[in-house]
């Protein structure tokens, strides 16, 4: 007959198995103590790489940076601050993919978050309870399915975007502006915007516009120094300070003046569908109501806040992209119409029971898409433990940035990368080729902080593109607007304004766009 063993030797056998744990855990964290930083330029003592960090085009310099040092990870020191740039898909996949439970984090970005008052701003939170909730949030009001109750405002933003350029065509970057405020605070608030001059789209720029550069690391010298947050604004060199506390005020106001109108709105009872309304009807009134209201404010100031910093700029620069690559190659131009003509019946402007129909048009856009990346380097990750990619370390609190522009110009996935060619998305027979690495596998975001509104500005582009080659034809009109236009350097890579001659391709689609209204 066996016997049970005696709680001495059970308590030995634990003790045994604790020690054996603890040694393999210590001997894992010893060797990858040992291992050696990712390659990167040699710094110099205490401020380490501090003045080598590019503030334009910096995709292009750290991809410059890795070819140098034959590497797909970089390292550089930015006074203390441990940044990772991560050169290949290969690279973001492992560290930002597979490994999202310790690299989801955010920096701390004193500037950002404790100085100009983001931090109900659920993009740039560190990673934890508040983020999970407000996604779920988001999640709930636009997962695909849900994103599709929103195509009948982005069908009406992109019409109105058309009648307005039947009448004014100088200011194109200034219309695709509108556009793409119209379909954020409808779909975020039910709000509908009449100008450009609106007080929500004033609202949203001056509240988020400065974050497209504060964001990025190396902006402000607080962000790698925190301490610089206590000192007062008068001090000499502390010019930062006086600009957080303007921008914090207008922060404030961008968070609470449009859900306090929206709010209003739902009460009357007549909104439109939006984040607001669902997300208000859905309350749990077994729960604290007052902490429910706060975070759905906090998502749908974030989602108006992307007005500026993230997503509807990115609309707006995607769809500008398109514009001038059509601009460019009007052999392209006329092919998408002539596909076009053969789905659509004239006189009248594609909806998305077309898109299935429109592979070459669908083409363009993702083309467009990975040629003028619209984030080169997304929003930083930050590390919140040690890990290791290829042999190399990388650090716990490290500052991580994906180089999507890198990836998207990887000439071994895309032959000829710096070309314009939607072609390289079909097949043979003209239908969409899946075997080519879809751009959206590095233009989203990576892991947990993948952009959760994608599946929106996605279906907003295409119907926008789709119209505007539809109705329209398109001419240069002076130096602008060429291969080489320039962008803007930032968080957003947004094309400098441009004019080009736009007109309808018939009486009969200038008769129709005029008489669009509300559907």
């Amino acid at each position: 007959m066996s016997m049970a063993p005696s709680v001495p030797a059970l308590d030995t056998f634990a003790s045994l198995a604790f020690l054996c744990i603890s040694a393999l855990y210590l001997k894992a964290r010893w060797k990858s103590s040992r291992l050696p930083l990712p390659p990167g330029p040699k710094g110099y003592p205490i401020i380490g790489n501090l003045l080598d960090m590019p503030h334009r085009f910096e995709w292009e310099v750290y991809h410059r940076w890795c070819k140098d040092f034959d590497t797909d990870i970089l390292h550089l020191n930015a006074g203390g601050t441990h940044i990772i740039v991560l050169d290949s898909y290969r690279a973001a996949q492992e560290v930002l993919e597979r490994k999202s439970t310790i690299n989801s984090g955010r920096p701390r970005l004193p500037m950002v978050n404790e100085l100009m008052g983001l931090d109900f701003n659920f993009g740039f939170m560190d990673y934890g309870i508040c983020v999970r909730r407000s996604r779920r949030l988001m999640h709930h009001a636009f997962h695909p399915s849900a994103a599709k109750q929103y195509r009948p405002q982005e069908i009406n933003s992109a019409r109105r975007f058309l009648r307005r350029l039947l009448d004014d065509q100088d200011d194109i970057m200034g219309e695709l502006r509108l556009l793409s405020g119209e379909a954020v605070l409808s779909s975020t608030y039910g709000i509908e915007i009449a100008s450009k001059h609106d007080k929500y789209i004033t609202i949203a720029e001056d509240g988020t516009e400065p974050v497209l550069t504060a964001i990025i690391p190396g902006t402000f010298l607080v962000d790698f120094i925190p301490a610089l947050k206590y000192v007062p604004e008068w001090f000499p060199g502390a010019e930062f300070k006086r600009k957080a506390r303007e921008w914090r005020q207008a922060t404030f106001r961008m968070r609470d003046v449009p859900y306090e109108d929206a709010k209003r709105e739902i009460e009357r009872g007549t909104p439109l569908v939006s984040f607001c309304s669902m997300s208000l009807g859905k309350i749990d009134e077994r729960l604290d109501r007052d902490a429910q209201e706060e975070d759905i404010k906090s998502v749908a100031a974030t989602l108006y806040g992307a007005y500026t910093t993230a997503g509807a700029d990115s609309v707006m620069a995607a769809v500008a992209t398109c514009i001038l690559a059509l601009l460019n190659h009007p052999d392209v131009f006329k092919k998408a119409q002539a596909q076009i003509d053969s789905v659509v019946k004239p006189g009248r402007l594609p909806d998305f029971d077309d898109e299935a129909s429109l592979p070459f048009v669908t083409a363009i856009i993702k083309e467009s898409m990975r040629w003028r990346e619209v984030t080169p380097l997304g929003l930083p990750h930050r590390a919140s433990a040690e890990s290791e990619y290829n042999g190399y370390r990388i650090p716990k609190g490290s500052i991580i940035m994906a180089n999507s522009w890198a990836m998207l110009h990887d000439e071994t996935v895309y032959p000829e990368p710096f070309a314009f060619k939607p072609e390289r998305f079909l097949t043979n027979k003209g239908q969409l080729n899946k075997s080519v690495k879809d751009p959206g596998h590095a233009i989203w975001g990576f892991g947990r902080r993948i952009c959760p509104g994608r599946y929106m500005a996605a279906s907003s582009v295409w119907i926008t593109v789709a119209s505007f080659i539809s109705a329209f034809d398109i001419a240069r009109v002076d130096e602008s607007g060429g291969l080489d236009h320039e962008y803007g350097s930032g968080i957003i890579r947004i094309p400098l304004p441009f004019k080009c001659s736009i007109r309808p391709r018939s009486k009969a689609i200038e008769d129709f766009i005029r008489s669009t209204t509300r559907e």
